[in-house]
């Protein structure tokens, strides 16, 4: 049985389903391992050709797979409490640490107390 495939691109893959892109995988990965058995027992140079675009063809196909999983984690965990830390904005470890809006605009006793006995104090100008 002989595959001849064209150059896959990613745009095209990307509607299919999970169960049809892991068959295309599987036929790729065949693919390859019978053009590196034609390398090794000295088959043509079309063959040998061949080689790199079936890599670049399982690489697409991978992560077209991977990104669609990625998305749909995304979209199961868009109104959860927590996410995994992979789906966690990024960021700088400092802004995550940072005080958020709400916390910032907190008070203590202390100070609520001072601001109701102590009110900014009202000056009328002279015009």
């Amino acid at each position: 049985r002989r595959l001849k495939m064209v150059k896959i691109k990613a745009k095209e893959i990307r509607g299919k389903r999970k169960e049809d892109l892991t068959k295309q995988l599987d036929e790729l990965k065949t693919e390859l391992a019978s053009l590196r058995v034609a390398k090794v027992t000295g088959g043509a140079a079309s063959k040998l050709s061949r080689i790199h675009s079936v890599r670049k063809s399982i690489a697409r196909v991978l992560t077209v797979i991977n990104q669609t999983t990625k998305a749909n984690l995304r979209k199961y965990y868009k109104n959860k409490k927590f996410k995994p830390k992979d789906l966690r904005e990024k960021k700088t470890r400092a802004m995550r640490r940072a005080l958020s809006h709400y916390e910032k605009s907190q008070k203590t006793a202390k100070q609520t107390r001072k601001d109701r006995l102590y009110p900014m104090r009202k000056f009328a100008l002279k015009e």
